[in-house]
């Protein structure tokens, strides 16, 4: 059994990060998508182990100190973290897990794991992120500002990244993950190879 492929996927917000990975979970059945832990309390709906694992602050610092994350960080008072063990457990299985998470996250996880596949989501234009963001019509003009202004910092990170994809359309995009990840799996460097041979090995 191959291992499986960690996918990073990280992007400025507001970018659509979200529906293009449920589409991407649709079209690959196959794909796992990997659950945080955090400390802030569950929301209505929320499930333990789909959603999120759920801990206090004083575990969650226990693990920071036995090195159990991938990444992890504190935002708005909360702990957000992705833990390793269940991770390696995944990837062992053959199964490829899908990370969605923000451009700091994906730094440490790749110095973690330098075999993870990081893909950076674009919008098409500056003007369209920026339609998109006004277009949810939750958050007032100084807050909507603070967002583009992130976004714009967000966007020079991309060079860092193994892949580009522009999210123009929901279905273009999830079809061109789905594409990075059925090539990074046929790599021969990922371990793949012919069946039904013998194959001398030099």
């Amino acid at each position: 059994m191959s291992q499986g492929l960690l996918v990073v996927l990280s992007g400025p917000s507001g970018v659509g990060k979200g529906t293009v990975c449920r589409r991407l979970l649709e079209i690959c059945p196959r794909l796992k998508l990997s659950i945080s832990m955090t400390t802030r309390p569950p929301r209505s709906g929320e499930r333990e182990g789909v959603d999120y694992y759920f801990t206090s602050a004083s575990r969650f610092q226990e693990l920071i100190r036995a090195d159990a994350f991938l990444e992890w960080a504190e935002v708005y008072g909360h702990y957000y973290g992705t833990p390793t063990e269940p991770v390696n457990r995944v990837l062992d299985q053959g199964v490829n897990l899908l990370l969605e998470i923000d451009i700091a996250g994906a730094r440490q996880v790749r110095q973690r794991l330098e075999q993870a596949v990081s893909i950076f989501l674009a919008p098409p234009s500056r003007e369209i992120l920026q339609e998109r963001i006004n277009g949810r019509g939750s958050e007032d003009a100084e807050a909507i500002r603070r967002r583009l202004a992130a976004a714009r910092r967000e966007m020079e990170a991309y060079r860092e990244y193994d892949y580009l994809v522009i999210n123009d359309r929901v279905e273009k995009a999830a079809a061109c993950l789905a594409a990075i990840i059925k090539a990074e799996k046929c790599k021969i460097s990922r371990g793949a190879r012919p069946t039904g041979w013998e194959v001398n090995r030099v």
